[in-house]
């Protein structure tokens, strides 16, 4: 399953009609534990096809998108369920981590 990248058109969309929790990475390009854990992030979408989307939103093209979910550090990652904010970790963080945001 191929990471959706996420804007300010469709972010609200995506995450209000999605039937499945949603994994959204706030990061920018020049980040470098945005770069990390890119494959991760690519690897986890593969791996939970159906269980839950994997998306990615650039903050240096997106602001406002980082400051409507009080994005303060990249990369940071935040879970939704129903439309709503579940969970969020900033930082590189590990697999285990990642997945445990949409339990």
């Amino acid at each position: 399953m191929a990471i959706q990248n996420l804007t300010t058109d469709n972010f609200d969309e995506v995450i209000a009609n999605s039937k499945i929790p949603v994994l959204v990475d706030f990061y920018a390009d020049w980040c470098e534990p945005c770069k990390r854990i890119a494959p991760m992030l690519a690897e986890v979408a593969d791996e939970n096809e159906g269980k839950f989307l994997v998306c990615k939103v650039d903050v240096g093209v997106y602001q406002q998108l980082a400051v409507d979910y009080d994005v303060m550090g990249i990369p940071s990652i935040i879970s939704f369920r129903n439309g709503e904010i579940h969970k969020r970790v900033t930082g590189a963080v590990q697999k285990k981590e990642l997945l445990a945001l949409v339990e």
